[in-house]
């Protein structure tokens, strides 16, 4: 390694050289580049799609023409319609579109259309000769040209024919709606008729079971004895029956009630016995003349007692006397109500007792009626349920025989309508005067035209992207990732590099552009990094005739220019240049040649690195050419010996510069890329493609080159490219700068 090599990064540096897009997708800019460099191509190729769809469209409508006849079928609702009432029953859409869909079906299925193509007048059609009178191939044919198909949100099925002659295709169209509509009419009205069959046989038998049910009401009545046996209409009604055992069971229900209550009043009488005084036995004493005599005798004593005492006194004879009498009053008294006591209670309790016999003798007569009149409730009730069944046979019976004739009626004025096929026709179909759809120019041209069009844009971009050449700073960018030093135009873009040696351009003509472009990538190397960091550079590329050469030369060229001492070193002991670019000055007056040595011969020791060394014919500019070709050109540079003479030279010159092979044929160039500080790599817009530049990268970065950057060689404006706009306006900015000198 060089002494004082600076240990400098790979990655870029220099704001003007960050350049690095992670995305390959074309950007806007990038598309209209295309566009606009391809713009002939693009133009020619929808021209002649224009003239290549008209031209199909001749040819079409000459050998191949195609008419579709249409016509409509009017699906009515699948419900039948009841005469009887206003309006129908409204079913789903989906229902409706589905048996619109089953219409359309039976329509295009393969029994329909082979009566189709059995008809007469089918057969007789050129359509039909054009299949060789062949009814299979009618068929086939018929399953691909012709279509039913059902509108969805209207009660249309629409059918359709498409052939060559218009006439053929309508009166193709319209067999096949008599065919359908005829078949599909027969076949409805048959069902109408069988419907009719099954309910007179209905009726039959409903009659005949109505007829059974009226004898068995008749034998019901007289099995019974009752005639009124019906259920009876209003709330209030009863039978006789019902009545009298509702009455004599409420006559039951009060008797009962009457002698519990008298055999209370006998448990009563009874404990009034034993204490016989009540209210009804002191009423009686009340009223018994005896008691009332007695009375009035003891209220004359004590208020003649109450005058004796006031006279008498308590111990007076009189008054004792009349005491006495009073006290034997009071006595007949008590007698006399007990006798009035016990005779009222004997008496009461005799009637009681004598009632409740009565009251029970009554209440067992009773019960024998309720008993009688219960059983004929009972015999009431069983001969109602079983009338009540029969009756009720009997009148389903009717209801039915009534829906049977009714439903007679209504399938008799449903055959007799006109609209009883749910399919009629809207009219036939009239012949069509224009050809389909595929047959018109306006589909065509423009079809034609935008294929064109198409086919042009594709092709340029296919153009584009299949060349894979390193060619824009954006493929640089985008493929390789290293800083961009330069770029230098092709020699067909300069007019003042005409005619010259492209080693020499900066040289012979330093206004050109090509030269500027050398300056820029001068500039660009002292940005990248410090003057000892490039001191030593390596030129190289991934193949020969890459541009490495010229590259070397004229930025050596360039470095002389500002001022510095250069070394130009040819490393390419496989092809060597120097000596062509440079020829050897010869001796004066014996015309021998002079520095026959070279850096081979430095480093076999041959010679000194002093003696190799020549100048050029610019001043500051010396050079050390290949020497003599050796058989170890590997082994030579990879020598301790290339190592000091590069370390020599280093404090002789400012910048040394080193013309290699290239790297992907040869392994010089990975050599000696681990003896300079820097390494400058060429890419020819031209020639070189982006894998040979990924790999050239790659093999300097295994062996820890320091890339500093690359140099797009031989670049081309390209319309809409990257350097279109830059050469036009360096050309003018050049032509005013000239003018003003």
């Amino acid at each position: 390694m060089a002494e004082g090599k600076p240990m400098t990064s790979n990655k870029l540096t220099t704001p003007a050289m960050l350049r690095s897009s992670e995305a390959s997708s074309l950007t806007a800019k990038e598309v209209l580049g295309i566009l606009r460099r391809h713009v002939l191509l693009i133009i020619i190729l929808t021209i002649l799609g224009l003239f290549a769809g008209g031209g199909i469209w001749k040819l079409l409508q000459k050998y191949s023409p195609k008419y579709t006849a249409t016509t409509y079928i009017q699906v009515l609702s699948p419900v039948p319609t009841d005469p009887m009432t206003i309006g129908t029953a409204q079913l789903q859409k989906d229902i409706l579109y589905n048996h619109r869909q089953s219409i359309a079906n039976l329509i295009k299925q393969q029994s329909t259309l082979q009566d189709l193509v059995a008809l007469d007048d089918v057969k007789r059609t050129d359509w039909f000769r054009r299949r060789d009178n062949n009814v299979r191939k009618a068929v086939k044919y018929l399953n691909q040209h012709f279509n039913a198909y059902a509108h969805r949100d209207s009660e249309f099925v629409e059918i359709s024919m498409t052939c060559r002659d218009a006439k053929e295709a309508a009166d193709i169209v319209n067999k096949m709606l008599d065919l359908f509509l005829k078949s599909r009419g027969s076949a409805e009205r048959g069902e109408v008729g069988q419907r009719l069959k099954e309910l007179e046989e209905q009726k039959t038998d409903v009659e005949r079971e109505l007829r059974a049910a009226e004898t068995s009401l008749n034998d019901v009545r007289q099995a019974s004895g009752i005639s009124d046996l019906e259920m009876p209409v209003g709330r209030n009604f009863q039978h006789t029956i019902t009545l009298t055992l509702n009455s004599l069971e409420l006559q039951k229900t009060e008797l009962d009630l009457v002698i519990k209550q008298l055999g209370a009043d006998i448990q009563n009488l009874e404990r009034l016995a034993e204490d016989p005084m009540n209210d009804q036995i002191e009423f009686a004493i009340e009223q018994d003349p005896v008691m009332i005599v007695l009375a009035q005798q003891l209220v004359f004593q004590e208020a003649e007692l109450r005058g004796l005492l006031t006279r008498f006194g308590e111990n007076h004879r009189e008054v004792l006397q009349i005491r006495q009498s009073i006290e034997e009053i009071q006595k007949k008294r008590e007698l006399r109500k007990n006798e009035i006591a016990e005779q009222t209670s004997k008496a009461n309790l005799k009637n009681a007792r004598d009632s409740l016999i009565v009251l029970q003798q009554r209440f067992e007569e009773l019960e024998n009626l309720r008993l009688a009149a219960e059983a004929k409730k009972r015999d009431l009730d069983e001969a109602r349920i079983q009338y009540g069944q029969r009756l009720k046979i009997r009148d389903e019976r009717v209801e039915m025989l009534d829906k049977i004739k009714e439903q007679i009626e209504k399938w008799k004025m449903i055959a007799k309508d006109p609209e009883t096929p749910k399919v009629q026709s809207v009219g036939d179909a009239p012949r069509p005067l224009e050809m389909v759809f595929s047959r018109q120019w306006w589909l065509w041209l423009p079809s034609g035209w935008m294929l064109g069009l198409l086919c042009g844009i594709g092709l340029a971009f296919l153009i584009e992207l299949a060349n894979d050449l390193v060619k824009t700073p954006s493929d640089i960018a985008k493929y390789v990732r290293i800083p961009l030093l330069a770029v230098i135009p092709d020699s067909s873009e300069d007019n003042q590099v005409r005619g010259l040696d492209l080693c020499h351009i900066v040289r012979k003509a330093p206004y050109s552009i090509i030269s500027e472009s050398y300056r820029r990538c001068r500039t660009n190397l002292k940005l990248s990094g410090s003057t000892e960091s490039t001191k030593t550079l390596l030129v190289t590329s991934g193949m020969a005739e890459d541009g490495k050469t010229s590259t070397a030369v004229n930025l050596a060229t360039t470095f002389v220019a500002a001022g510095k001492k250069v070394l130009l070193i040819d490393g390419n002991f496989r092809q060597p240049n120097l000596h062509i670019l440079f020829p050897k000055i010869r001796s004066a007056g014996s015309g021998a040649v002079g520095f026959d040595f070279g850096l081979s011969s430095v480093l076999m020791n041959q010679c000194t690195s002093k003696e190799a060394v020549r100048s050029s014919e610019i001043e500051g500019l010396d050079l050390i050419d290949c020497g003599p070709i050796p058989a170890n050109p590997a082994e030579l540079l990879s020598s301790e010996r290339m190592e000091e003479l590069l370390r020599e030279q280093r404090k002789k010159y400012d910048n040394i510069i080193i013309d290699s092979p290239p790297v992907l044929l040869v392994s010089d160039a990975t050599i000696l890329a681990g003896f300079v500080d820097a390494t400058i790599v060429i890419f020819n817009a031209s020639a070189t493609s982006r894998g040979a530049a990924q790999r050239t990268v790659r093999e300097l970065r295994d062996v820890d080159a320091n890339i500093v950057g690359c140099v797009l060689f031989a670049a081309r404006a390209i319309k809409g490219g990257y350097f279109h706009e830059q050469f036009k306006s360096y050309r003018k900015y050049q032509k005013a700068q000239l003018a003003r000198r």
